[in-house]
């Protein structure tokens, strides 16, 4: 199965949350979606969210050489 991308590079808070929140309610169980995000409050509100969320199945976070940050998150 292929990933979905979701490129939020430059998205202010907490749009950024509320964007990959609407993205993971559109994938069915088991599908990806794959977020790059700023480096900083973006990494870390989503990434608080994204761990505690009953959506995610699984949750991988990668830095990125250009300090930005990319999440790939499976749906539960």
């Amino acid at each position: 199965m292929t990933a979905t991308p979701l490129d939020l590079r430059g998205t202010p808070c907490p749009l950024n949350l509320i964007r990959t929140r609407l993205a993971l309610e559109k994938l069915t169980a088991g599908s990806t979606l794959v977020v790059q995000l700023d480096g900083g409050e973006p990494d870390q509100l989503v990434g608080q969210s994204l761990r505690t969320s009953s959506d995610v199945g699984a949750l991988e976070r990668a830095q990125q050489p250009d300090g930005s940050v990319t999440f790939s998150i499976t749906r539960a």
